[in-house]
């Protein structure tokens, strides 16, 4: 995150972003520079209007998008959980079924 805020700052800052000026303001306060990362994100944003990605960034709403879809997986997951909560609810009635007739033959 701290390269992303680099090149946010040096926007802000009415400045270019490059290399050397995301370096600078890393080294400045302190972080480690992995030049392989700064040399990705200043890629990255070569054709990207910034304003814009801001603008978008705060038109969305809150709660992002929607969820992603289950995988097979996971939807076999689900389906084997609530076919075991059906199972379980229907040997609880059968034992309060077993239980009530129990309780009739007594009377």
């Amino acid at each position: 995150m701290e390269y992303v805020y680099s090149a946010m700052l040096l926007h802000s800052a009415g400045k270019e972003i490059t290399e050397e000026g995301i370096t600078e303001v890393l080294e400045t306060t302190g972080v480690e520079v992995d030049e392989a990362r700064v040399k990705a994100l200043t890629a990255s944003l070569e054709d990207v209007d910034i304003e814009e990605a801001i603008e978008e960034g705060f038109a969305m709403p809150s709660g992002g998008g929607a969820a992603p879809e289950p995988t097979e997986t996971e939807e076999e997951e689900v389906e084997e959980e609530e076919e075991e909560e059906e199972e379980e609810e229907r040997d609880e009635e059968q034992e309060k079924e077993e239980a009530a007739e129990g309780l009739g033959s007594l009377f």
